[in-house]
């Protein structure tokens, strides 16, 4: 929640200016809701696709301040980010909710960027893993298995996330390796060793080459650097 529309316009203007756009790496940028048509009229003419921050499951209805995904579309949307720590710790989004927004992502042609991670008491009690594995089968559970091919994840280890505090490339690589086996076990081997799996825990220029030199790591999902488009350019040349 960052950002009017005079400075969502000004980032996107400067991003389509300094981004030397290659075939190989994707850029999304997430704007506000209230900013989609805006960016999307800057961004249209570059290789710069657009997401939403978030999306809800019914196309149509009494869902006063919902936003649905015919809606996002007649805005070029091409990705939504479902899940992610503060959709579902501030505003208590559970794993049956989520579960029933990928599916219908998927089902009308947007790919969701699926958030999941664990807090900084998991990790503390070592049950980071466990938390993650279960934000897995619960949000992915209606998914046939045709439809892993139209996913992308993001691990976000919510302790490092506006903290400063970044997991080191180690424990970065080991829960996202982690995340593909799990993934395999969903689906398959071969759709979980294509799948996209971005890292989203306070990347920024100075960490992010050598998280993205992982095996493991295909990405990032940026957050606080994303406002400063001279970071965000720095990552996405640390590629």
């Amino acid at each position: 929640m960052n950002t009017n529309k005079a400075e969502a316009q000004k980032i996107a203007k400067t991003l389509t200016e300094n981004l030397v756009t290659r075939d190989e790496v994707h850029v999304i940028i997430a704007p506000p809701f209230t900013h989609l048509d805006a960016t999307q009229k800057i961004i249209k003419e570059h290789p710069i696709a657009l997401a939403s921050q978030n999306v809800y499951h019914e196309e149509k209805g009494a869902f006063t301040g919902e936003i649905s995904i015919p809606m996002l579309k007649s805005f070029d949307v091409e990705f939504s980010i479902i899940g992610h720590s503060e959709r579902r710790a501030v505003f208590n989004e559970d794993d049956d909710l989520l579960a029933l927004k990928v599916k219908k992502c998927i089902q009308e042609g947007i790919t969701p960027i699926f958030c999941v991670g664990e807090e900084l008491e998991d990790r503390k009690e070592n049950a980071h893993f466990a938390v993650v594995k279960k934000q897995l089968s619960k949000g992915l559970a209606l998914l046939g298995k045709e439809m892993f091919d139209h996913l992308i994840i993001a691990y976000e280890p919510v302790w490092a996330i506006g903290t400063g505090e970044t997991a080191s490339p180690e424990q970065a690589q080991e829960m996202h390796a982690y995340i593909r086996k799990e993934v395999a076990d969903l689906s398959s081997e071969a759709q979980a060793n294509e799948l996209s799996i971005l890292y989203g825990g306070s990347v920024k220029p100075n960490n992010a080459k050598e998280l993205f030199a992982q095996n493991d790591i295909d990405g990032g999902l940026v957050g606080g650097a994303s406002l400063k488009p001279d970071e965000f350019v720095a990552i996405h040349n640390s590629f």
